[in-house]
């Protein structure tokens, strides 16, 4: 990188509670590498949220003895809020943070805060997720890492790979912006940052990152876990009410023009909902054969469709209907489970009538039932997607019709 900024360019915020056995070690390190790599100015800051060691002795030598180190001091505890603090009381054009332990290789700094410092993105992430990323962790934490991911993904619908990589930066404009929105002072902090972030339009780069997991990791796995859950049940329920104005963040700050998707026309939605379908239906048996002998047929037959449901109402969204954006998200994910309980209540029907009839019913032919039932189903599930969960606004309609009219394509 070469310097383009005259003032404070980079402030880097290392949090730390309770850290006096790596602190000088950490800061010292990251000190010298800025020394040597970073060409514009820069700035590190401590931000001490509420250490009971001697964190506050070594922090404030550290900040007497070496150059561009300043430290904070907050009595409440927080990581979500000593960044906000420190971010909130800076001059810095980009704003970045760094875990102290740097389980990431500092190489992956620069291409961290070049995007930024050019104007080309607005915030940047490391990815330990990314195919070309290099980590070292136990199986542990890499199955609570995928799974935490891959659920934000499906759940909230969002692109970047991976939330919780302590290795992240943001312009400072768009910090002002978006911090007020913010109500968590944890760790998922940076989480509800990115999902509120996307959700307004703005470019985030991800870069992948060596990453080296440090076994004396502070964090509650589990506690964390269940915060991180809560705060997306927090943040769905804000996004659905109007809470956080996205759309006028989007609109000051967003990258992309805010314009209707078109949709694919009846007879493509029914050929790929058929697919997804069909997709859907081999899926729900398999999971039904496997989970019939230790469950029973109800609970296995709810199962079955529960998880069916998810994959199916995600696919049907993007590939069926051409939705991708945010708008009406969640609501959309409400009345799909409403379509799903349906659904099950008539699988489950079926099941009822026939054992009635045939108490002793063999697996294979509760399997045939429940197949049936499942295609009529599937049938009653389009058309509610169709005219309910998914339905073209009138908008959406005419600016298809004026499309296909200047292509020259009958609107009939």
């Amino acid at each position: 990188m070469t310097p383009s900024y005259g003032g404070l360019a980079l402030e880097i915020v290392v949090p730390v509670y309770n850290e006096e056995a790596v602190l000088e070690r950490s800061i010292t390190r990251l000190a010298e590498y800025l020394t040597n790599e970073m060409p514009s100015r820069w700035k590190i800051t401590i931000a001490d949220n509420a250490s009971t060691d001697r964190t506050a002795v070594i922090a404030a030598r550290l900040s007497e003895q070496l150059d561009n180190v300043g430290y904070r001091r907050l009595e409440t505890k927080g990581r979500g809020l000593a960044l906000r603090d420190a971010w909130t009381a800076s001059d810095a054009k980009v704003l970045a943070y760094l875990d102290v332990d740097l389980s990431t290789d500092l190489a992956a700094l620069p291409p961290l805060v070049a995007p930024l410092l050019s104007g080309h993105s607005d915030i940047s992430i490391g990815t330990r997720l990314g195919q070309n990323s290099r980590v070292s962790r136990g199986p542990k934490r890499e199955f609570i890492s995928r799974s935490y991911n891959f659920l934000l993904r499906r759940t909230m619908q969002v692109r970047f790979s991976d939330a919780q990589c302590g290795f992240k930066a943001i312009r400072a404009d768009v910090a002002k912006r978006l911090l007020p929105h913010i109500e968590d002072n944890g760790w998922f902090f940076d989480t509800e940052l990115l999902i509120i972030a996307e959700r307004s339009g703005l470019r985030i780069h991800e870069i992948p990152v060596d990453w080296v997991d440090d076994p004396d990791s502070r964090v509650d796995i589990k506690q964390t876990a269940l915060d991180d859950v809560k705060g997306m049940v927090r943040v769905a329920g804000s996004l659905i009410n109007g809470v956080i104005p996205v759309q006028v963040i989007y609109a000051e700050l967003g990258r992309r023009p805010i314009a209707p998707q078109s949709r694919p026309s009846f007879f493509g939605q029914v050929l790929r909902f058929g697919l997804v379908g069909v997709a859907s239906t081999l899926a729900f048996a398999l999971l039904y054969l496997v989970m019939q002998g230790p469950l029973g047929s109800q609970e296995a037959n709810f199962l079955s469709l529960l998880l069916t449901a998810v994959g199916n109402t995600a696919a049907n969204r993007r590939f069926t209907f051409g939705i991708s954006g945010p708008e009406k998200l969640f609501t959309q994910q409400i009345q799909g489970f409403v379509v799903f309980l349906l659904a099950w209540m008539l699988t489950s029907s079926s099941l009822v009538v026939l054992h009635s009839l045939h108490p002793d019913a063999a697996p294979n032919v509760e399997l045939l039932v429940l197949t049936t039932a499942n295609v009529l189903a599937t049938l009653m599930r389009f058309v509610l997607l169709r005219l309910w969960v998914f339905r073209a606004s009138r908008t959406t309609g005419m600016i298809t019709r004026i499309r296909m009219a200047h292509a020259g394509k009958s609107v009939l």
